[in-house]
């Protein structure tokens, strides 16, 4: 091996470790967060609960707000990413809507920066906010676009497909306020139950009997989301 090689093999390690440091005090943070709120959270807090020192805190993030930009831009990743395998897969509308909000639940519900990444918004400054927000268009115009495809192929009824893409992640969205990890159901349970409820509101024949997706379906679903959410770290 090459001293260059070597060079640039002990490089990729240091990011890797880097990188992985950071998505630990991303998941920290999280927590404070949604323990907190934004506002009363301090660097102080983050570091505590990160186990890091304030001062070696600084040498990953300069503030909040950047923590805060760096959960909901690795959040949407994800969203985006799921919402890529759901569009290629070969199936209904239904059960590609289906997929796209089991992984949406998924981010928001089991990854606790997913959570953090629907907190205020509006603390960012002006420039991240409007990059923030460009992505969270092209996500909600992707899934817009498998409602608008089922409205055309005749699998849901007719209806303004924007308004029921909005109305829908709207719904999705609001979860991360009542969701509690120890309650009775999984985040797993509950997005194929509210993906049940969402979706038969826009079918044009309702069958009280159909199911979109098997339980191993929906198993397939979350490893392709860990799978896409893996090879994005990797290739980070």
């Amino acid at each position: 091996m090459s001293q260059g090689q070597s060079k640039n093999q002990r490089n990729g390690r240091v990011r890797r470790r880097y990188l992985a440091r950071r998505l630990e005090i991303l998941r920290a943070a999280g927590r404070e967060f949604r323990a907190r709120g934004f506002a009363e959270t301090g660097m102080r807090d983050i570091a505590e609960a990160a186990a890091l020192s304030p001062a070696n805190l600084y040498n990953y993030f300069k503030g909040k707000h950047e923590i805060l930009y760096f959960c909901q831009d690795n959040a949407l990743d994800r969203m985006i990413g799921a919402l890529g395998t759901a569009r290629r897969r070969k199936t209904s509308a239904a059960a590609r809507l289906q997929s796209v909000i089991v992984s949406h639940l998924r981010c928001l519900l089991d990854e606790v920066e997913g959570s953090a990444a629907h907190l205020l918004t509006s603390a960012l400054p002006p420039r991240q906010q409007r990059y923030l927000v460009a992505k969270r268009d092209r996500y909600e115009q992707g899934v817009r676009n498998i409602v608008a495809a089922g409205i055309r192929s005749g699998e849901f009824a007719p209806r303004d497909a924007a308004l029921a893409a909005r109305a829908m992640l709207g719904a999705l969205n609001w979860s991360v306020q009542w969701f509690r990890p120890e309650g009775p159901l999984t985040a797993t349970e509950i997005a194929e139950d509210l993906a049940d409820y969402l979706i038969r509101g826009l079918l044009a024949k309702p069958d009280p009997l159909q199911r979109f997706s098997s339980g191993r379906e929906t198993q397939q679903v979350v490893r392709e989301f860990v799978s896409h959410d893996a090879r994005k770290r990797a290739s980070a």
